[in-house]
């Protein structure tokens, strides 16, 4: 598989992509893959590999899901004192 490299990236598109990968909680390179890959209309997995079909439904989660969940589940961590009597 052919390897490229990208040189002199101005700094507000460096951010984007870097934003993105956090986002999504993928690699710069897997994140570049990703818009390599959206912006010449190929499917999500379109290497041949089907488990990318089904990253929603097998429990996989971006770094911003993760956020949210816990997030939203940060009550449930906490632990009353008295339940323990």
């Amino acid at each position: 598989m052919k390897s490229i490299t990208i040189h002199k990236l101005d700094g507000p598109l460096e951010a984007m992509i870097e934003e993105k990968a956090r986002a999504e909680g993928l690699s710069l390179n897997q994140t570049v893959k990703m818009l390599l890959g959206k912006a010449l209309g190929l499917p999500p997995g379109g290497n041949g590999g089907r488990k990318a079909d089904f990253a929603e439904f097998s429990g996989v989660w971006s770094e911003a899901d993760r956020r949210r969940f816990e997030k939203k589940t940060e009550a449930l961590r906490r632990v009353d004192p008295r339940d323990w009597r």
